[in-house]
């Protein structure tokens, strides 16, 4: 769900560029996950990433992050796929007590053929 919570907040403004630690804190995700999550989705080639165009006082610049009109077109249906939060907690049975893949290393497309964990 990892990825999803990335996208969903890439999604939030598509047209605005995003920087790592404001993605981190509207994500609750720490670095060593966030991270790890952004190259792979630039690897994929959903968003674009530049460095901010000036040099602010008092720190470095920082890394934005925004997604391309396929990656925004991928990530829309990648999170009207997943399972809302209460559908997931409701199945019953033993695939509760199984241990969830890491979504962040499945593609989009693994994820929409993931039926349960």
């Amino acid at each position: 769900m990892q990825t999803l919570s990335v996208l969903a907040v890439l999604c939030a403004e598509p047209a605005g560029w995003r920087h790592g630690y404001g993605i981190a804190k509207d994500t609750g995700l720490k670095s060593g996950s966030l991270y790890p999550i952004l190259i792979r989705l630039a690897d994929r080639g959903l968003f674009e990433a530049r460095w901010e165009e000036e040099q602010p006082a008092g720190r470095p610049r920082r890394h934005l992050y925004r997604l391309t009109p396929d990656g925004l077109a991928q990530a829309r249906a990648a999170l009207a796929d997943a399972p809302s939060p209460a559908r997931r907690r409701e199945r019953p049975g033993p695939s509760r007590n199984r241990v969830a893949p890491d979504d962040h290393t499945l593609d989009l497309g693994a994820r929409r053929r993931l039926v349960s964990y």
